[in-house]
């Protein structure tokens, strides 16, 4: 009995880890075609020589439309490790009726043909194929039985691991799209994202109510932010933000769709955007400094958009735009275009004010502390529009103060990047340390001596403490800093270097716009 049980346990081993080799083609070679090849730059077809990760499988694919019967193909050439592929020597589309048929397969050259066969749900009355002799041995052996445990514990870790650190390939599908038809609580997304395939490439930021990925959209980069489902109410709340009418602005990140990815415990909520390279506003002045004119162009965008943002304007081509309370306004949550332009992003905590309409169920002392407004830090907030609309500003005048911090243009050192209030109640503060500093002892980051020697710094931190200011209703409003910024840029560029009077005195004659701008 021990010989046989030996015998079984070999045979039993070789033929896995022989299948597991024997069913590995390699791919070095695939057909190209790309039906963008002239926006793209690159040639229309070709042969793609495939690179990749020595431990990464790689593959061919196919994607195509039917247009009325008549094949119209998309784009060819490799494809990623991805497990949907492995071991298909043929490239075929299985899924019914989908708008952009996509394939993929192993092997050189396997991706020249191509067809669609959807699968057919079939039942069978064949009887179970009869056991070979060696069968009661293996199933009454512990030996088999620990063996099998141990590769599913192995098999299920690894699995894991590679989730987390390389995920697969998400390939486009119609029931990507129908997301929690079991909560007619959330909105349906946009369409758009079925009809084109989505990978992600490379994790960007981690934050409190997700991480944000790099992917890419057929022949374009996208951001995507991925909420874990226990998150659904930022996730919802920031797609109806976005999705409101007249939300589409330059200066706030663009939206292009929404989506529900896995199923049971692994439910994900996507919201894919616009992607910039940059990053936030934050992580770009932790590495470099601006001048003058680039600090004018990043503060200008990024008050304008607020300004935007915050404005009620009626009869828009795509209905009434209400205005909208950002609530977590912060340099995270800014981002830099390539031209060094600002859009807002992050909608999670946002509230829209329409007329005759509540804002529903809100909690006041929300946001991030270090940029929390002192009605918010003492929890005495005014329901009412424009009180949500001051606490923005309070936290735009720090995001103002963050860029004047690493700007060239004062005759004097440049500090390293350094978050609001982190000399005054350190990187890692309580709601406790914030009341203390903001409320009791009134306190804000401070004005170097030297940037008050600049004429527009100058100006800039008058403006400044005009946003701070700790009474609410003395605030300015997004629209009277955007003129203020636009002002100053236009008289400091007037002004040559020998006739700079003091900075009492230049305050003093150069007129602002009106302080009373709309709150």
């Amino acid at each position: 009995m021990r010989t046989d049980t030996k015998l079984a346990l070999a045979i039993f081993l070789v033929s896995c880890s022989s299948g597991a080799i024997l069913g590995r083609s390699e791919t070095q070679e695939c057909a190209f075609y790309n039906a963008s090849w002239e926006k793209d730059g690159t040639n229309q077809s070709g042969i793609e020589s495939c690179h990749g990760e020595k431990d990464k499988r790689r593959h061919c694919f196919s994607t195509w439309k039917n247009c009325s019967g008549a094949i119209e193909m998309v784009k060819q050439g490799c494809w990623l490790d991805d497990v949907n592929c492995y071991d298909s020597s043929e490239c075929v589309e299985r899924k019914e009726n989908p708008d952009v048929f996509f394939c993929c397969c192993e092997g050189n050259m396997c991706n020249e043909k191509f067809h669609y066969s959807p699968e057919m749900i079939q039942t069978t009355s064949n009887p179970v194929p009869q056991k070979p002799d060696l069968f009661p041995t293996l199933l009454y052996s512990l030996i088999p039985v620990m063996a099998v445990a141990v590769i599913l514990v192995i098999s299920f870790w690894m699995y894991r691991r590679l989730k987390l650190s390389y995920p697969p390939l998400l390939v486009p599908s119609q029931h990507a799209f129908h997301i929690m038809i079991e909560d007619p609580g959330l909105t349906p997304p946009s369409p758009l994202l079925g009809q084109k395939p989505l990978q992600l490439l490379e994790l960007k930021a981690r934050g409190r109510f997700g991480c944000v990925w790099k992917a890419q959209l057929l022949n374009e980069h996208v951001a995507v932010k991925i909420f874990p489902v226990q998150n659904k109410q930022s996730w919802q709340n920031e797609y109806e933000m976005y999705s409101l009418s007249g939300m589409k602005h330059e200066n706030i990140l663009h939206f292009i769709g929404a989506e529900k990815r896995g199923n049971g415990v692994d439910i994900e909520l996507w919201l894919i955007t616009a992607y910039h390279e940059k990053g936030s506003l934050t992580d770009f002045l932790k590495a470099n400094v601006v001048s003058w004119n680039e600090l004018c162009l990043i503060a200008q965008t990024f008050v304008r958009g607020l300004a935007y943002l915050h404005e009620d304007i009626p009869n828009l081509k795509d209905g009434h735009k209400p205005a909208v309370a950002h609530r977590d306004i912060k340099s995270k949550n800014v981002l830099l275009k390539s031209d060094l332009t600002a859009c807002i992003a992050d909608f999670g905590l946002s509230l829209k004010f329409e007329a005759g309409k509540s804002t529903g169920d809100t909690h006041g002392q929300v946001g991030t502390r270090r940029y929390m407004a002192p009605e918010v830090l003492e929890g005495a907030i005014s329901f009412q529009r424009d009180a949500f609309l001051r606490i923005d500003m309070y936290a735009a005048g720090l995001v103002l103060w963050e860029l004047a911090s690493r700007c060239t243009a004062a005759d004097g050192p440049v500090d390293e990047f350094c978050l609001p209030f982190e000399e005054e109640a350190g990187l890692h503060l309580s709601l406790e340390d914030m009341q203390d500093v903001v409320v009791h002892k009134k306190l804000r980051p401070i004005f170097r001596e030297h940037w008050l020697k600049h004429t527009g710094l100058a100006m800039l931190c008058e403006t400044i403490e005009e946003c701070w200011d700790h009474e609410a209703e003395a605030r300015l409003s997004a629209g009277c800093v955007e003129e203020r910024i636009i002002s100053m840029q236009r008289n400091t560029n007037l002004i040559a270097p020998d006739d700079f009077l003091s900075v009492v005195t230049m305050v003093t004659n150069l007129d602002f716009p009106p302080k009373e701008s709309g709150l």
